[in-house]
């Protein structure tokens, strides 16, 4: 081998049987400063992937020796060098690391919340939940300030179930639902003998549904027995709609069911046989204090997905007498705001069994984990403040070695730092609002910032942008995105207000979104209430994606609210000269020669069309509009292959062939609603119910999404370099024969903004006190 021949470092892997052989294997032969990149289970044991602190250097050097980014890859062209694809790789891992980094740096400015965080982990809480309360904290607080901030706030969020004598005065029907082994029999005949006291035996029954386990009836049929309960037993569906019809006289029944794996396909079976029993079955889970935090997080799934409509009303704890740690409990109940109605800590009936009381839980929640436990987090040795300062110290350390590695490795990854610098400048100078979707990202999960200060910022956005790019209207389009469901599993859309340019149809801003559940059909309503308030220095025209009601469309009129909405073929409306409401698919306009289109692959021509009609509220009012007609027919056969239909109450100021392309600009920006949705994922998605800076999160990502869905259309080879770049920095393969994605060029922008923030910060620790910038 020639001396100048230059040899890429790769990382090394080490299997070993455990993961802390694994981690000597890859010191001894890397050296302490071994940087571990990756750790996965493997057939032979625990794989560790890791590089040497010298390999990280090499790997700079050969990636500023790299020939700067092209302008793109040529058709046909090879995959970017092996040191470039090798850092790829590593993306997520450095994500995560950089993470580590900035907790770190939390922990040594706030060293109060560094012990907060291993106490509630000691306790049992996850890492995510532990992080989002102590974001809450304020600075200054001692620990025992900080604990009791801590109780204060876990009081507050743990649901329980509302008044006992009330829940059990409106009686029905209750099934005890889990996985095997949780408790349900005992629990069932305890809560029977709490009803027994309350009510009288002649006023319970006990039912059951457990036929597979060997003697279940019989320990249920014994419990009735001593309560003077009468128990019955059903086989299937049509037997327990019988036997609950049977029992409609009694106040209160107990159904206690088969205990089934939270991964067993059949849960969904058993709760729709208790959905459709008949009568209205209020489900109870009951959770085991010994079972960990992730197998009980996967119990609440199972038994919420399995029938969304017919929610679980509660949970009961049971097995506390045998859990050292109950924080994995409160830890679930709050993230899936499922409330606790009882706590089981033993066999006895019905002594074992008390309703929830949240303080006194809490408190035996953050006592101290037991002496010489192995699976919490060891405590400060020695005297507390000697071991606090000694902790900082060690994080600091940490947190300024994870960071030297990590911005080489920036460095690197971005291959060349000047192209990343050249690309941020293109952005400043291009009209897509990069330095206004820079600023809110980098500031997008500010919780102590107030949501009225930055829906101000964003309206002042938009009046920047729409006094440069908008001729006469501005346009605001309304529309709807679903987004992926939260750890709760539930669903949410936003409802969206963009604002178009009404010259080139490109958003502009996105001043303002909303959370809908996907029932609400009041899609448009907080819309054009919103827009009613604002002034944009130019008429505001709402492009709606449906006809809204005739009465809201009356309001709106005396409101000056201008609009343009679609309508279906069937929409109900009465031309000029005709005195019968008409179906608009049945009215016969005059088409011009319209223009040359290509439609579903083929030679076409468009037209437009229009006419004046009135459309009939409830109340008998006439509301004056103009119906615009589009059709696209085959150019050789004259075949209709498209058409739509308009109602608008704009004047006629606006010719219909202008008010047509109105609506297809709408139509193209569904796809920037969607990339709102892709945004809020890449900041942290919904996340839990109160987390303050949720709401921060959704305006930030609409913006976003507008400079994202511009730079899409942006022309130029200083673009199509930009989103080359940034479609490399998403991690994903350049194809010059496919039209670029929004959504990965929304994922480019998300690595780009860190990656500027951290080559500032590199430049800045290089240049001396007092040197030119």
């Amino acid at each position: 081998m020639n001396s100048t021949e230059m040899v890429t470092p790769a990382p090394r892997r080490f299997v070993a049987p455990t993961s802390r052989q694994a981690l000597r294997l890859a010191r001894a032969a890397l050296g302490d400063g071994a940087l571990v990149l990756a750790s996965r289970t493997h057939a032979d044991g625990f794989e560790v992937v890791a590089m040497g602190d010298g390999d990280t250097a090499l790997l700079v050097e050969q990636a500023a020796a790299a020939p700067p980014l092209p302008a793109g890859p040529a058709p046909g062209a090879s995959a970017p060098d092996s040191v470039l694809s090798e850092l790829h790789s590593m993306r997520s891992m450095i994500e995560e690391r950089l993470a580590g980094v900035v907790w770190n740096d939390q922990q040594r400015r706030d060293p109060v919340r560094g012990r907060l965080l291993r106490t509630m982990l000691g306790c049992g809480f996850s890492t995510r939940l532990s992080r989002a309360l102590l974001e809450k904290l304020p600075a200054g607080h001692s620990y025992a300030e900080g604990l009791a901030f801590v109780r204060a706030e876990l009081v507050r969020a743990v649901p329980v179930q509302e008044d006992e004598a009330q829940v059990l005065g409106r009686g029905g029907v209750y099934a005890l639902v889990g996985p095997t082994g949780v408790g349900k029999t005992t629990t069932t005949a305890k809560l029977a003998a709490r009803c027994v006291m309350r009510f009288g035996a002649e006023r319970m029954a006990l039912v059951t549904t457990d036929g597979y386990r060997i003697g279940a009836y019989e320990q249920l049929r014994i419990y009735g027995q001593i309560l003077g309960v009468p128990v019955y037993a059903v086989k299937d569906a049509a037997h327990l709609q019988t036997v609950l019809e049977e029992l409609r006289d009694k106040h209160m029944v107990l159904v206690d069911t088969v205990g089934m794996s939270q991964r067993d396909r059949s849960v969904s079976d058993q709760i729709a046989m208790l959905c459709n029993a008949g009568r209205p079955v209020n489900r109870l889970l009951l959770l085991n204090a010994a079972a960990h935090g992730d197998t009980l997080n996967e119990v609440v799934y199972a038994y919420q997905r399995a029938d969304r409509e017919n929610a679980l009303v509660g949970c009961i704890f049971t097995k506390l007498d045998e859990a050292p740690l109950h924080g994995a409990l409160l830890d679930t109940v709050i993230r899936h705001r499922l409330p606790v109605h009882y706590l089981s800590d033993g066999q006895k009936v019905p002594e074992n069994l008390a309703v929830m009381d949240p303080e006194q839980f809490v408190d035996a929640v953050l006592r101290s984990p037991p002496a010489g436990s192995l699976f919490t987090c060891e405590p400060l040795g020695g005297d507390a403040s000697e071991g606090a300062a000694l902790e900082i110290e060690r994080a600091r350390a940490q947190a300024d070695r994870l960071r030297q590695q990590y911005q080489r490795l920036i460095r690197a990854m971005a291959h060349d730092a000047e192209e990343v610098a050249a690309a941020a400048a293109a952005l400043q100078q291009s009209d897509v609002g990069f330095d206004a979707a820079r600023a809110l990202w980098n500031d997008a999960d500010a919780a102590a910032r107030p949501v009225a200060s930055l829906l101000q910022e964003l309206a002042d956005v938009a009046r920047g942008e729409i006094g440069t790019s908008c001729d006469a209207h501005v346009l605001a389009v309304c529309g709807r995105a679903r987004l992926d469901p939260n750890e709760r599993q539930e669903t949410y859309d936003i409802e969206s207000c963009l604002l178009a340019s009404d010259r080139t149809g490109l958003p502009l801003a996105a001043p303002n979104q909303w959370l809908a559940m996907p029932g609400d059909d009041r899609w448009g309503g907080r819309q054009v209430q919103w827009l009613r308030t604002m002034e944009f220095g130019r008429p505001v025209v709402a492009l709606l994606p449906r006809l809204a009601p005739a009465e809201d469309l009356v309001a709106w009129q005396e409101q000056r609210l201008r609009w343009v909405a679609r309508a279906s073929a069937t929409t109900l409306a009465t031309p000029a000269g005709c005195g019968e409401p008409t179906a608009l698919s049945r009215l016969q306009p005059e088409f011009g020669p319209g223009e040359d289109v290509t439609c579903k692959g083929q030679a076409a021509r468009r037209a437009v069309a229009e006419l004046p009609v009135t459309v009939a509220t409830a109340s008998g009012i006439q509301l004056p509009l103009r119906c615009v007609f589009m059709r696209t027919v085959a150019a050789g056969s004259g075949k209709i292959l498209q058409q739509s239909w308009l109602l608008t109450n704009v004047g006629p100021e606006v010719p219909p062939q202008r008010l047509a392309q109105w609506q297809e600009w709408a139509a193209r920006l569904d796809g920037c609603m969607r990339l709102t949705a892709k945004g809020l994922s890449l900041l942290g998605g919904v996340g839990e119910l109160g987390d303050p800076a949720m709401m921060n999160r959704l305006l930030v990502a609409g913006q976003v999404a507008t400079t994202a869905s511009r730079l899409l259309q942006l022309e130029g080879e200083r673009a199509d370099r930009t989103r080359i770049l940034l479609t490399e920095l998403a991690g994903r393969q350049v194809r010059l024969d496919r039209p670029h994605s929004g959504a990965v060029l929304y994922e480019g922008l998300a690595k780009l903004f860190p990656l500027l923030e951290a080559l500032a910060a590199d430049v800045a620790e290089a240049s001396p006190v007092g040197s030119p910038a």
